[in-house]
């Protein structure tokens, strides 16, 4: 799928969520930007590489409430017909400045993230130092989760996910 193409199925997503998403806090402690994500999520997209070629990809995510105030564990699984991925990461929410760690386990890489929250979801930066770097938008709202990853400097060139909460 074309970067252009990727922005469309993306915008045609979006755009019935643009009433932007209501964060209430679950309880005192927890931050109340986290609250559309938590719980665990299913779902599919396609992944794009610089050649042109694009796969199918099945993931499931989970997010849980972090140990310190205002952090949350994310654990995300991801398969295609050639490979699979798992990433863990811990996100601070600082009044509405997101920073953190991420891993993936499975090719033993790991980096830095940080990011906002937004009227819509969540933006992100992740660097892992070397050619690993990769920007990403989250929207989540009700029981629906949108993610379009844009990878940087590497032979991946984007990743877009349709998750359902369940």
């Amino acid at each position: 799928m074309k970067a252009h193409g990727v922005a469309a199925v993306l915008a045609a997503l979006v755009l019935p969520l643009s009433g932007g998403a209501v964060f209430e806090a679950v309880f005192a402690g927890e931050s109340a930007a986290f609250a559309p994500l938590m719980g665990w999520w299913k779902g599919e997209g396609r992944l794009g590489f610089q050649e042109g070629q694009t796969e199918a990809v099945n993931c499931r995510a989970t997010y849980a409430a972090g140990a310190q105030a205002n952090s949350l564990e994310q654990s995300i699984r991801c398969a295609t017909a050639s490979g699979k991925v798992e990433i863990k990461s811990t996100i601070i929410d600082n009044g509405g400045q997101l920073s953190g760690t991420w891993s993936e386990l499975v090719y033993n890489m790991a980096g830095e993230l940080s990011g906002a929250v937004t009227e819509r979801g969540y933006r992100v930066s992740v660097n892992g130092g070397g050619n690993l770097r990769a920007d990403m938008e989250i929207i989540a709202k009700d029981s629906l989760q949108v993610i379009e990853i844009k990878f940087n400097g590497n032979s991946l060139r984007g990743l877009t996910l349709v998750l359902k909460k369940g």
